[in-house]
């Protein structure tokens, strides 16, 4: 089963996470990739950034930045092909991250 794993943190704790996956030194994707369970993934862009589209009336509208205020924000993301739910938290356990924000994983639609 294919997850989307969203690698989300608040924006002041940007330089952390960027200083945690700096200590993994590229552990966690090797193994993944190593493992063939990583299909993808990439940092993103901060949040200010953005461009929230929307459709009205059949008119699009175009917002600066992020749609909803929230205190985390999605930093990057990353795709994973596991077996079942409980190697995809395995994985996200693991990520560099995920001890510095939060990891959500989606599961794609079958």
């Amino acid at each position: 089963m294919k997850y989307m794993m969203f690698i989300c943190h608040e924006p002041e704790q940007l330089e952390e996470a960027v200083a945690q996956v700096g200590k993994d030194d590229g552990a966690w994707l090797n193994e993944m990739v190593g493992r063939g369970v990583r299909l993808d993934g990439n940092a993103l862009r901060p949040p200010n950034e953005a461009t929230t589209v929307r459709v009205r009336g059949g008119s699009p509208l175009l917002t600066d930045g992020p749609f909803a205020e929230s205190k985390e924000a999605i930093a990057g993301f990353d795709i994973i092909d596991c077996a079942d739910l409980d190697e995809a938290i395995e994985i996200a356990i693991r990520h560099p991250c995920a001890s510095v924000g939060s990891i959500e994983l989606r599961p794609f639609w079958q």
